[in-house]
């Protein structure tokens, strides 16, 4: 006889502990990292499925590994889902996470010491679009672009002048820190002038993007990649897109270039979140995420704040904190206490350091994901407008954050089972 396999409960009484405190905390507490949200319970069952077991090199047919009759399947719906979903001609679902995605882009166009072009890390660009502490800064000549000082927006005008300049191999079009509409088409216009690749990264945006809530580069950038969780909704992993022309390119460089076996039961949650996104429901979430980041960042400017390019167009903002005389830092630390969770964030030209920067990167997929409106962003804003005034107020902290819970049991969070 099989002896009786054990719960977690049983086996680990510590890590069951802290996976249920976790979900307590994510249910008590209101999520305003931009790139945080809450997958739902059939995402998560995917993501704890059987399928880990199974090891698979190789794509959908061909494979190094006997037995995957049943993974083929669920590789080749997940591609399918997302094809239908994006309107994208080719799909690769295998990369661990953004930024081995962004790496298999560039290994498919570059070589070392090709120039290559990105949103400077500063000016709210990614740490893989060439910043000097990432490898891609490293392993190619990153020249960055930024924003203009007049009104801290992409400034074309530089991306334009510093790719004639410098011919790069490939130029980047996303961010991780920028609150407006990424101009896709001018982006592909300056690529078409000196002959480099188009890569979109679009991590932060892509449940906004099949959501209608943003404009899709599909059909403009050679290549798209993005995270599958963020707006999306989906488990920790990634996706690359392209045109049919570069299909081959992309999927050698994401294996055998950069991995070995995909994560199969991430393969099922991409697949599981791709089928949510196609609802009307998540069409609606994607219109009322950026609808309720529009009504937070007003009650932010009603009570005086400072944010980058004045507001927001997406699910982001960008708060710079200079003339309220408190750090970024100083300022996330007492906003947690308060049961808020953001993070600080460097603003565009900050005199300050990056580990205790001049801003605050809040944004709202999480709430929106738990039914929160405008209602809601007003108290929101109010809440953060008194603990940036006092941030060394427990007393001030303890308060909010009861409030704070009062107004998360009203709106549960999707997926968390706490009982």
């Amino acid at each position: 006889m099989p002896t009786r396999d054990p719960s977690l409960a049983e086996r680990d009484p510590e890590i069951a502990r802290l996976i249920r405190e976790e979900a307590e905390l994510e249910a008590r507490t209101l999520r305003l990292i931009p790139s945080e949200n809450y997958a739902s319970r059939a995402v998560l069952e995917a993501s704890g499925s059987v399928l880990t077991n199974k090891y698979s090199e190789g794509y959908v047919g061909k494979r190094y590994y006997e037995g995957q009759a049943v993974i083929d399947q669920v590789e080749a719906l997940a591609i399918a889902r997302l094809k239908q979903l994006f309107g994208a001609e080719h799909v690769n679902v295998q990369p661990y996470s953004g930024s081995p995605a962004n790496l298999a882009a560039y290994l498919a166009f570059c070589q070392p010491n090709d120039p290559i072009m990105g949103l400077g890390l500063p000016f709210g660009g990614h740490l893989t679009h060439g910043w000097n502490v990432s490898i891609t800064g490293r392993y190619f000549k990153s020249v960055p672009y930024g924003l203009s000082p007049k009104d801290h927006r992409i400034d074309l005008d530089e991306v334009r002048r510093l790719a004639h300049e410098h011919k790069p191999k490939l130029i980047w079009c996303g961010t991780s820190a920028y609150p407006r509409t990424l101009d896709f088409p001018a982006f592909r216009a300056i690529a078409d002038e000196v002959g480099a690749k188009l890569c979109a990264d679009i991590a932060h945006i892509a449940g906004l993007v099949v959501g209608g809530a943003h404009p899709s580069p599909i059909g403009i950038a050679d290549v798209i990649t993005t995270t599958t969780h963020k707006s999306l909704r989906g488990p920790r992993g990634a996706v690359i897109m392209c045109k049919q022309e570069h299909a081959k390119e992309i999927d050698r460089a994401v294996f055998p270039g950069l991995q070995g076996g995909p994560h199969n039961h991430t393969t099922a949650a991409i697949a599981v979140a791709a089928k949510e996104a196609m609802t009307p429901e998540f069409k609606a979430y994607a219109t009322n995420t950026v609808a309720n980041a529009k009504a937070l960042a007003e009650g932010l400017l009603g009570r005086g704040f400072t944010l980058v390019t004045g507001g927001t167009d997406n699910h982001l903002i960008l708060i710079d904190l200079t003339s309220r005389g408190v750090t970024g830092k100083v300022a996330a630390k007492a906003l947690d206490r308060a049961g808020i969770c953001a993070n600080y964030n460097a603003v565009p030209y900050d005199t300050r350091k990056p580990f205790d920067p001049s801003g605050l990167r809040i944004g709202t997929p999480a709430v929106t994901s738990r039914g929160m409106g405008a209602a809601e962003m007003s108290k929101l804003a109010g809440w953060i407008d008194e603990v940036v005034k006092a941030p060394s107020d427990d007393a001030l902290s303890a308060r909010i954050a009861r409030e704070v819970e009062e107004v998360c049991k009203s709106f549960p969070a999707p997926g968390l089972l706490t009982a």
